[in-house]
């Protein structure tokens, strides 16, 4: 019974990890005040499409909302060089649905993560187990586990990101609407690779940064027992 009682928090601190990964990303895409400004002075973004930025904040709030889901489309009229249009082309418009299927799978999955961490809870519970001694053994555990993963693959892919940043595409993509053309589509002018380099390394230490209070939280938790007897 013990061994069901450690899988059951092991699963419990996996499914945690996963609710702090996909937070952090929604943390950096959508709550970092000022970041896409600072992001598009750093690139001369505004150069690059002839925009106010102003006018690109305004785009950049429409698209954060689509990929929520709280914004039907992307038919979204503002001023390049002067004149007036429509941001996103058809091939644009075509690539961000993809990107916003992922966004909402990932919304998805967080909440499965938190259905699973109280199934978890609640079956330990009816097993009789003491939660408060499993729970912060088997967080650790699992905290260690999935974070040990992740820090292998992001050794990796920091290598090379250019060549992971394709394999990302091509594992997440089946299409090819995402080879974009900087002189026709003004999308890969706002979030060139660069951009996304930043992006991924602010995750990551946000992510750290959740883990890292996580795993101090339990080990306090499990001194504090043993101090206790």
């Amino acid at each position: 019974m013990k061994y069901l009682h450690n899988l059951l928090g092991i699963f419990c601190g996996i499914a945690l990890m996963i609710v702090l990964f996909i937070t952090s990303i929604e943390a950096v895409t959508y709550w970092t005040p000022g970041y896409y400004e600072k992001e598009y002075k750093k690139y001369n973004v505004l150069e690059a499409v002839d925009m106010e930025m102003e006018d690109l904040l305004e785009v950049t709030d429409e698209m954060m909302a689509y990929l929520r889901g709280s914004r039907k489309d992307l038919h979204v009229p503002t001023i390049v060089g002067g004149e007036p249009r429509e941001f996103f082309n058809e091939r644009e418009i075509a690539h961000m649905e993809d990107v916003q299927g992922l966004f909402l799978a990932a919304i998805s999955i967080r909440r499965w993560c938190l259905a699973l961490i109280a199934a978890s809870i609640a079956a330990l519970m009816f097993l009789k187990a003491d939660v408060r001694q499993v729970l912060p053994r088997t967080i650790c555990a699992g905290t260690a586990l999935f974070f040990s993963v992740l820090a292998v693959l992001a050794g990796i892919i920091s290598t090379n990101f250019s060549k992971y940043f394709v394999v990302f595409h091509h594992i997440f993509f089946d299409n090819d609407l995402w080879i974009l053309d900087p002189a026709a589509d003004l999308l890969i002018n706002i979030v060139p690779e660069p951009f996304f380099r930043d992006t991924a390394v602010r995750i990551g230490a946000t992510y750290g940064l959740a883990v890292l209070a996580v795993f101090i939280v339990c080990i306090w938790i499990i001194r504090r027992q043993k101090m206790q007897g």
